[in-house]
């Protein structure tokens, strides 16, 4: 070719779709190409496919986004509605955290403990609106169920002394949204049987709702461990040393044995009673989180609330906000992951012996989880489990849902188990009066006995909260003893009248709050004192 001159065009074909291939038929384009040299059928297929991905991709992403808006668009509806957030939903009081509890004694907790009930004092209950001055209110200082009127305020951490020389060391932890009045029978039964009992107030408890919004689990563990720090230090070693957990805190001390597993500046516990356990809960608090992301906006703060309710108990938040359930989640699924693990490594062979008590319906933490996540893996050392069945009469039979009849079924597999199985139920299905069945463990055989006790008339079960407390509480008790007044007996209230009128809800009201078998549960915790701890067999 000469300088100057023009190139030559090279030669261009027009290629048609390949159907065959799958290609979109539209599709036309010119391919230049040199003579000889087939077209890039492959390389047109290639780019085909990546068009297609592309455009799915996009209309994937269009329509989560979509979702994700309309649930966002949901939740803020739904969480501007109801009742505005009061002082004690936005103001949060100063807590120590898990770095501090670490380096603390207990002297240092409870003088920070007083400082931080003085905060909430001059904070909250000093700046309250006149909307806010209401008999009902907890905060209010003229309501009588203000907790500092009280003889004694169990919303703070307390300690019982037996009259000798203790002869073991129990700590005992409440529940989430709950307080240390939740563990005073149990502690004062152990008192009595010459245990030293330590029941401290859990971070972001006892106070106000909102103090839940600024806390993590760890603190809760931090707070546990302060406390065995505490009640090991007021006793001669050796004694035996309990830890107690009602709910969440059946979680922390399910935790804290797992930890003194592994580190050897812990001091391990010889027993665990657990109270409704919480092991698992539902599905809806993983996404909690999400629930409160709105919450990002000033405008939607009362989406970092999962109830917002009139605060009138005296010793438990009414009000629950999002942070409350994600932390639960995040402690029960770190506790389920390392309950696994440490069986699959075989270390559970240190794990002391555990006796639990559960209804067997609960609506807050899930029966099944604490047979499949915790004694599933349990070696044979003696645990036991006590499951209290439904009121089986024929009365509420219509009543209840065909699902009770087959749960215990469900839940519990079939024998032989490694623990020890106690079922409480009705002699017959026209009998109020209850038997305990049991099974003992590495065997399928079953016996009974009479217990002496009985389901109250109204009765249909137990409940996850009435477990701790029996009917003789002045507070949640169904026949409340009159010697102590809490300003109000939530336990008696059988309210009737039409909808939409009370400030609570029904369900919340009518739910069973005291155990009526709360004199067998002490009684099988006193034989729990008395066995010595047995040496696991490794699992098979």
């Amino acid at each position: 070719m000469r300088i100057g001159t023009s190139p030559k065009k090279l030669p261009s074909i027009r290629v048609k779709p390949d159907t065959r291939s799958g290609a979109f038929p539209y599709i036309s384009r010119r391919v230049s190409v040199f003579p000889g040299y087939p077209a890039p059928r492959r390389h047109l297929r290639g780019s085909v496919v990546r068009a297609r991905i592309f455009r799915f991709a996009k209309i994937l992403m269009a329509f989560f986004g979509i979702a994700l808006m309309t649930i966002f668009a949901v939740r803020i509806y739904d969480s501007q509605r109801g009742l505005p957030l009061e002082t004690w939903h936005t103001y949060v009081p100063h807590e120590l955290h898990a770095s501090k509890l670490d380096t603390a004694d207990w002297a240092q907790y409870m003088a920070a403990e007083a400082e931080l009930f003085d905060e909430v004092q001059r904070e909250v209950s000093q700046k309250l609106d006149a909307t806010e001055r209401v008999p009902p209110n907890r905060y209010f200082e003229g309501s009588p169920v203000y907790p500092p009127h009280f003889v004694q305020d169990f919303n703070r951490s307390f300690v019982l002394e037996p009259k000798r020389k203790p002869v073991g060391a129990v700590v005992l932890l409440h529940g989430l949204t709950d307080s240390p009045y939740s563990q005073r029978h149990i502690a004062r039964f152990y008192r009595d049987q010459g245990f030293l009992a330590i029941v401290p107030r859990l971070p972001a408890h006892g106070t106000v709702p909102a103090a839940l919004t600024d806390i993590a689990w760890e603190d809760w563990m931090a707070a546990t461990r302060l406390a065995v720090r505490e009640v090991k230090k007021r006793v001669d070693s050796p004694v035996p040393l309990h830890l107690v957990g009602f709910s969440n805190g059946g979680a922390l001390a399910i935790m804290y044995a797992l930890d003194a597993i592994d580190d050897e500046k812990l001091s391990r516990p010889d027993r665990l009673i657990l109270i409704s356990p919480m092991v698992g809960i539902t599905s809806f608090a993983r996404f909690a989180g999400l629930a409160g992301f709105p919450a990002i906006l000033p405008a939607f703060a009362k989406a970092a609330w999962l109830d917002v309710v009139p605060e009138f108990n005296p010793f438990k938040y009414n009000s629950f906000p999002v942070n409350g359930a994600r932390q639960s989640h995040l402690l029960t699924r770190a506790l389920q992951r390392r309950l696994a693990r440490y069986a699959g490594e075989g270390r559970l062979d240190r794990f002391p012996p555990i006796l639990t008590f559960q209804s067997l319906m609960d609506f807050t933490v899930s029966t099944r989880a604490i047979v499949s996540d915790l004694y599933a893996h349990l070696p044979a050392n003696g645990s036991e489990l006590v499951l209290f069945d439904v009121n089986r009469t024929a009365r509420f039979g219509p009543l209840l849902r065909t699902s009770t009849d087959t749960a215990l079924a469900r839940i519990v597999p079939a024998g032989p188990r490694r623990y020890r199985l106690a079922v409480i139920t009705n002699s017959g299905d026209n009998n109020d009066d209850v038997i305990e069945r049991v099974t003992e463990a590495g065997t399928v055989d079953e016996h009974s006995r009479p217990l002496g006790l009985n389901y109250p008339r109204g009765f249909y079960s137990l409940s996850h909260v009435a477990l701790p407390f029996p009917v003789s509480d002045s507070l949640y008790g169904a026949e409340p003893d009159k010697s102590e007044d809490f300003g109000e007996n939530l336990g008696t209230l059988a309210p009737r009248g039409e909808r939409n009128v009370l400030i609570a809800s029904l369900d919340s009201l009518m739910r069973a709050s005291s155990n009526p078998f709360f004199p067998y549960m002490v009684g099988r915790i006193g034989e729990s004192i008395l066995t010595p701890a047995k040496t696991a067999q490794p699992a098979r």
